[in-house]
């Protein structure tokens, strides 16, 4: 399931572009706004506004925090780099972004369409 929402980690709030979570049984009864299981995936957009070593602190504080993988999204470059907890990192530009720790995929022809 995909939500965007806040995240509390190791005790710093924080609002990713894209969180991926397992899929459970949603209680759409009682919205969250805020949760602390971390997801198993987050996405960062980069955008003119933003700062590259934000998004690279960012990053480091999910890997620390239980997030498995999180991905960095440059539009401009057309670039997808998926950073993991063991320090490794992987950048594509063209094809398919295939992530090794959630098997998730992404197709950068249509993503940057």
């Amino acid at each position: 399931m995909v939500f965007r929402l806040d995240i509390e980690l190791g005790g710093k709030p924080y609002t990713p572009d894209l969180s991926i979570y397992p899929r459970k049984q949603l209680d759409f009864r009682h919205d969250v706004i805020r949760v602390t299981e971390p997801p198993l995936l987050i996405v960062e957009i980069l955008s003119p506004t933003q700062g590259y070593q934000g998004a690279m602190d960012r990053v480091e504080a999910y890997l620390q925090n239980g997030v498995k993988s999180c991905w960095v999204v440059s539009p401009p470059f057309h670039l997808i780099t998926i950073f993991s907890p063991d320090g490794t990192q992987q950048s594509v530009h063209e094809g398919i972004a295939k992530d090794p720790a959630t098997g998730l995929t992404a197709e950068l022809a249509v993503v940057f369409s």
